[in-house]
């Protein structure tokens, strides 16, 4: 890992003006006009990523999962093998990061690395894949939150078995769509503004997991001993799996889909000051933190487990929500009653609505980007921006379609299930593809920024796609036994059908105008 002297690193990249930001200067000589406001440092920049992975959010939507497959022992290591190919993964993004700082990511590292050849297939690809994988991030964050305030007034009316009430599915879709509305008009505030919430929402996360680790084990009366920690795996689950191996996979799924969403920090680029050191530092940062920060969590919350087939249970006060049933059964025990419970759920729900207004924020960069390229309909209107340099269509698109997504769920959970699941797969598959690029077809090419790899580049970058090959797969595998339409896992039929219609698309029109990214600051 290698930092240039004074941000450069001796490469044939021009000299550029010292006095200017060298986010600044990059982003002029990749081709592109300073058109969002630059004012970002590097603690905000790590906050938006950071308040996006938002341990509380991730663990606390899936801890049902990691429980009910292989329990502490998936979880408690199962969160470091995540962590650490998740850390490869982000080193290598990071280093690509740094040498293209703009607001297109993914879809435009893929361009740049593929050469003239492919450029536009492998940057049209890319930037849908990163698209749409972050809308489905940002629906599955939200409705998660809309579950979750489902869960805190049943549990504040009596529980599920006193009399409680237990909002229906479009009460909850009502709650969704509330959310993403004030995720809207928060993102339509100046950067200075988003800066300050994204900052908030970083401390609230640190703060929460912290206490919250240390608060709930505290406060129940029977705890878990370390030998259930750290050595007890759950085989017992109503999914007719029994292989430890497979079981132990499927709750991987828990930590792997909570630490996604670190390319914010690259679509923040074009609004953070010297972006072409500081982007990386906001990726590898935020994933360092959320490694060390949902491990205290977890290990915080599974010392207050005793009984996993009761919190997996529909029919505890909870409904079956089992880390609201921890903190409820916590204080009932000690207190007599579950409000502090009830409390500490609601310092979950504002770290999950802080991750969702974080998504909001890197959705509307990422549509800004690929509009400006021409990627998407209607492309001239979701590239403007106010007078506040703020994308203002670009934020109201990405909430609309995120709450369209989730309509699904008035169909079929297993339709959600199905539209969400691309918000891991999906998206993993968009960072691997240029970082495949890199070690592949730019493998000599590649001219590195600030921060870079040095020789170990290639090697990392391979360890990386192997990674996000291996989860494609195990994250494809059926999660039930006998395979039937309620039980079928739907990944590879969401993941499959958005790689259809984005070569569809490619061949029957885009390959006729879409040229990949477009300079445009001699507009």
């Amino acid at each position: 890992m290698v930092w240039g002297k004074d941000g450069t690193n001796g490469s044939t990249r021009s000299d550029v003006d010292s006095s200017m930001d060298t986010g600044h200067s990059r982003l002029h000589e990749l081709g592109y006009k300073q058109e969002l406001k630059r004012d970002l440092s590097v603690l905000s920049n790590f906050a938006f990523s950071f308040s996006i992975i938002s341990v509380l959010t991730g663990i606390t939507t899936l801890y049902n999962t990691g429980l009910k497959f292989g329990g502490p022992v998936a979880m408690t290591y199962g969160w470091f093998i995540a962590g650490f190919f998740t850390m490869i993964v982000g080193l290598s993004m990071a280093e690509i990061c740094s040498s293209y700082p703009t607001s297109g990511g993914l879809y435009y590292w893929s361009a740049k690395l593929s050469g003239n050849e492919w450029a536009p297939f492998a940057s049209w690809m890319t930037g849908w894949f990163n698209i749409v994988g972050q809308w489905a991030v940002t629906t599955s964050i939200d409705f998660s939150l809309a579950q979750l305030l489902q869960v805190i007034i049943l549990l504040s009316t009596g529980g599920n078995n006193g009399g409680g009430y237990l909002a229906s599915k479009y009460v909850v879709i009502g709650f969704h769509g509330g959310i993403l509305l004030i995720h809207a008009i928060i993102n339509s505030l100046s950067i200075t503004w988003l800066s300050f919430f994204g900052q908030l929402a970083a401390i609230w996360n640190v703060l929460g997991v912290f206490v919250l680790m240390i608060l709930i084990p505290t406060v129940a009366t029977e705890r878990a001993s370390a030998d259930f920690v750290f050595s007890h795996f759950n085989t017992e689950n109503d999914a007719g799996i029994h292989s430890k191996l497979y079981i132990f996979v499927l709750g991987l799924l828990m930590s792997q889909y909570t630490l996604t969403g670190y390319d914010a920090s690259a679509h923040m680029t074009e609004e953070t000051k010297h972006a072409d050191k500081n982007g990386p530092k906001g990726i590898i940062s935020a994933i360092g933190v959320s490694i060390i920060a949902g491990w205290g969590y977890l290990l915080g919350i599974t010392f207050a487990v005793n009984n996993i087939p009761y919190l997996l249970s529909t029919d505890n006060d909870a409904g079956g929500y089992a880390i609201a049933e921890v903190f409820y059964l916590a204080f009932k025990s000690r207190y007599g009653n579950g409000v502090g419970g009830i409390i500490c759920l609601g310092v979950v729900a504002v770290a999950i609505f802080f991750c969702g207004m974080s998504s909001v924020t890197s959705n509307s960069r990422m549509a800004y980007a690929f509009s400006r390229d021409g990627a998407m309909p209607l492309s001239s209107l979701w590239h403007k921006v106010n007078k506040q340099e703020v994308p203002l269509n670009a934020v109201w698109l990405s909430a609309f379609i995120s709450f369209c997504m989730a309509l699904t769920s008035l169909g079929s959970l297993v339709a959600f299930q199905a539209m969400v699941s691309i918000a891991t797969i999906g998206l993993y598959i968009a960072y691997a593809l240029p970082i495949f690029f890199r070690v592949t077809l730019a493998r000599k090419s590649f001219v590195p920024g600030p921060f870079n790899l040095g020789r170990y580049g290639i090697l990392v970058g391979w360890v990386a796609v192997l990674w996000v090959a291996t989860i494609t797969v195990l994250f494809s595998l059926p999660v039930a036994y006998p395979i039937a339409k309620d039980t079928l896992n739907y990944t590879p039929v969401a993941v499959g059908g958005l790689f259809i219609l984005s070569v569809s698309s490619w061949i029957l029109s885009a390959r006729h105008w879409f040229k990949g990214p477009i300079t445009n600051i001699d507009t």
